[in-house]
């Protein structure tokens, strides 16, 4: 098996909106605003080569949104999904599996492109199979009022249309938290429902280590306290116990976190301290897993 980061484009999003009721003199410590209040966002993405598989971990933004939609979230950087593949030897006809770990715009976005023709959508991996769950799948079909901004139609019924569209199996209570374990992808998987309803968390066995995808329930390095909840959460304080819990294990077990959403800092670890979970150390990709 290897792994590969993958940087599919970053924006930017309103500072008070990411850190929820903690102040902005907190939170611009490590995370800095501009102006306008808006913070630097990354969509990292990770690949997995296994075998003949190709797994991709969430696709990013996409590129086929209005000018419109795309002044709301400010793009900035040359980075895009197609040139990153392209770097490390890849064309998005070689993915075999995309996983999103929930189906929010910015994590599946990038699963669906325009036709040719811009006269309809299309699923942006013509040979993978699309995973999500179940109860994620009909919560974001069916979305409630505060999140159907987040739930596109256009990023979600094209994969189903196209029959590329599959379920995980069902979670099973282990240690206080929904996990499915030995999926059909190789990889653990957490379930948690404070951001939203059943994201999906990857837990990768890699060199020894396991390698923890972060998606939304620790966004950016400046996300671990555990009040450092995003605005965007249907169930902030849920959010905070799904925290706690993850966190305990990431310190006793020396997970090493893989930020989807910060745009300069790739991995760390956590460490106990007299104020709770707190950063331990920051790595490079290449420098813990060269």
């Amino acid at each position: 098996m290897t792994l590969y980061p993958v940087e599919t484009g970053n924006f930017k999003l309103d500072g008070g909106a990411m850190f929820g009721v903690v102040p902005k003199t907190i939170w611009s410590r490590t995370n800095p605003a501009d102006g306008n209040n808006l913070i630097d966002i990354a969509a990292r993405s990770l690949l997995i080569e296994d075998g003949d598989r190709l797994i991709l971990i969430d696709t990013g933004i996409g590129n086929k949104q209005s000018d419109k939609f795309f002044s709301y979230y400010h793009q900035w950087g040359n980075h895009n999904l197609d040139n990153s593949l392209e770097k490390l030897g890849f064309h998005k006809d070689d993915i075999t599996d995309v996983f999103m770990t929930h189906l929010h715009f910015d994590h599946c976005g990038g699963s669906v492109q325009w036709n040719k023709n811009k006269t309809g959508y299309e699923p942006a991996f013509k040979n993978a199979a699309f995973w999500t769950n179940e109860d994620h799948w009909r919560w974001a079909t069916e979305p409630n009022p505060r999140e159907k901004a987040s739930f596109l139609k256009e990023n979600l019924l094209p994969m189903e249309a196209a029959g590329q569209l599959k379920f995980i199996s069902r979670p099973t209570p282990l240690d206080g938290q929904s996990f499915v374990k030995n999926s059909e992808l190789g990889f653990d998987i957490l379930c948690i429902d404070g951001h939203t309803e059943k994201q999906m968390i990857p837990h990768i066995n890699y060199k020894g280590k396991t390698l923890v995808f972060m998606a939304d329930l620790m966004p950016t390095v400046g996300h671990i306290p555990l009040p450092y909840v995003t605005g965007y959460d249907t169930r902030p304080l849920l959010s905070m116990d799904e925290k706690a819990t993850f966190s305990k294990q990431a310190v006793e077990k020396d997970f090493v976190l893989f930020f989807e959403h910060d745009a300069h800092n790739e991995l760390c670890t956590l460490k106990n301290t007299e104020k709770g979970v707190r950063l331990n150390e920051l790595f490079s990709f290449k420098e813990i897993f060269h």
